[in-house]
């Protein structure tokens, strides 16, 4: 893809603090018109007045301004997602060149023997639900573009030999993130649309701070937010069905 005024979708945008809001301006500083979405119509124009204002922190450097659009959505919905890429199609026309997948989220599920099958349910629908709903929808405007990329987001929690105990429900759903991705990347690679997931460990965010302390072996923000310029970048056109591991380097 090249970025100027490339057509890029941000699904699961976030709350301040969390990596959305890093991974848009980093996309936005790169000149592409940006749709992000978010569950209600307040929030999505919310958070993309934020990323138009820019930051000043030097995370992504320079993002202000530009033509990032905000839309509603649940994403757990057909209905609503076909909706959406109604939405986009008139606001940018009929190719997108990259879909972010970041909806989700985690929770703890407990032992598999006292897990409350609500909680199972909620998981495979935020994380996995939506990431098959919104690239099946907008396969055809990724197609149009005939170059263009589909970045899952998965979790370390979904590799061998992780820890997973006690959080199966949220592991599953990443496998399955990971299964879709391999799916679509083997599918699509004759239309131009390559598809390649990330699997970081921790991210430093506003609320792994808070829940888990500031000492922590964390990934930044910032490096999740340079996976994904990448992997929507020509210089990644011949990457395709891959899964890329983020870990904070080893301390000394």
């Amino acid at each position: 893809m090249g970025y100027e005024n490339g057509v890029v979708v941000l699904t699961g945008i976030g709350k301040p603090g969390q990596t959305g809001e890093v991974v848009a301006r980093a996309l936005l500083a790169k000149g592409v018109r940006l749709a992000v979405v978010s569950r209600s119509a307040r929030e999505a124009e919310a958070r993309a007045a934020a990323v138009r204002a820019g930051t000043t922190d030097g995370t992504v450097g320079g993002a202000s301004g530009g033509d990032v659009r905000g839309f509603p959505c649940d994403l757990a919905k057909e209905a609503e997602v076909a909706a959406l890429v109604r939405m986009v199609r008139d606001a940018f026309g009929e190719r997108v060149d990259a879909l972010i997948n970041m909806a989700g989220g985690f929770a703890m599920s407990g032992p598999v023997v006292d897990s409350d099958f609500a909680a199972w349910q909620h998981q495979i629908s935020i994380n996995l639900t939506t990431a098959y709903l919104a690239t099946r929808a907008f396969l055809p405007a990724l197609r149009a573009a005939r170059n263009s990329s589909i970045v899952y987001f998965a979790s370390a929690a979904a590799l061998p030999g992780a820890r997973i105990a006690r959080t199966s429900a949220y592991a599953v759903s990443k496998s399955g993130v990971i299964a879709l991705m391999r799916a679509v990347a083997q599918e699509e690679a004759r239309n131009g649309v390559r598809a390649n997931a990330i699997a970081p460990t921790s991210i430093r965010t506003a609320a792994n701070l808070e829940s888990m302390g500031a000492d922590a072996d964390y990934v930044d923000r910032s490096d999740i937010a340079s996976t994904v310029l990448w992997l929507c970048s020509d210089e990644a056109s011949a990457v395709t069905g891959e899964v890329v591991k983020l870990q904070k380097a080893a301390r000394p």
